[in-house]
């Protein structure tokens, strides 16, 4: 059972999920479903007034963005640049 968030900390997130761009929002949401675990998609999904459907592609991209992960103190990940003859 998914423990509710109270209503100031519904209207922080709704708040702070405003002033995000478009992939930070998919991805916001999506990392705030995977905390509450089994049914957050859906309570996110009603608290946000967001599709489940963008939930699911913020969820794709984070799992894609780490295995493209460029490690602290890097620009490029390793095998990335210019290559040497």
């Amino acid at each position: 059972m998914i423990e509710e968030f109270s209503e100031k900390t519904i209207m922080l997130m709704q708040l702070h999920y405003s002033r995000l761009s478009e992939k930070d929002r998919r991805q916001y949401a999506a990392l705030e479903s995977l905390k509450l675990g089994r049914g957050g998609t859906t309570y996110i999904s009603k608290a946000l007034a967001v599709d489940r459907k963008t939930i699911l592609q913020g969820r794709k991209e984070l799992t894609t963005d780490l295995e493209t992960f460029i490690p602290q103190g890097k620009q490029r990940r390793t095998g990335g640049g210019r290559k040497k003859n």
